[in-house]
This record gives structure tokens, sequence and C-alpha cells, in this order.
């Protein structure tokens, strides 16, 4: 009898050891540094209306849709210029106080 609760207790503790164990390297992944070179906006493209933005407009946001994505990716983009566009209307529609 006292044998099973020590091999239950070897068994337990061995687990929490390999669960810490196989956990680890992903930490310490994460805690690394990228060496990937970070792009700044250029000063001609400050100029630029953010996606979503209040002044933006279908056919702005439809143009920033690349040329070379593929069907599916234009779809959704598309799908996501018009239901900007839907909510900015809303918006627009409710009068100001």
């Amino acid at each position: 009898m006292r044998t099973d609760g020590v091999m239950r207790q070897t068994m337990m503790v061995g687990a929490m050891v390999v669960a810490a164990w196989l956990s680890a390297p992903a930490t310490q992944a994460a805690d690394q540094r990228s060496t990937e070179t970070t792009f700044f906006a250029s000063t001609e493209s400050l100029g630029i209306m953010a996606s979503g933005a209040v002044e933006d407009s279908l056919k702005a946001c439809l143009a920033r849709i690349p040329k070379d994505a593929s069907e599916g990716l234009r779809l959704i983009a598309m799908q996501g210029c018009e239901r900007d566009d839907e909510t900015r209307q809303a918006i627009r529609s409710v009068p100001s106080q």
C-alpha cells in the first residue's frame, strides 16, 4: 500500500519536472530579441490616411488593396472596405448635437 503512494508521488513530481523542462525553451525563445531589421515609415507615407479613419473613403480603401493579392485576399479586403464604409455612413447619418 505504501509503495503505491510513493510511486504515485514520484510520477506526479516527474511529470511536473518534465513539463517545466519542456516549456523552458519556449520561454527562453520569447525572451530573445529579434535580429530582424525594423522598418520605419518614410516621410512620404506619413501623409497617407489610416485605414478605417473617419476621413477614409471606399475608393481610397479599395485602392490600397495590392494588385498582386490572391482572389481570396482581395475579396476579404473588399468586404472589409465595404464594412468600414457602411460604418462610416452610419456615423455620418447621426445628427451632431
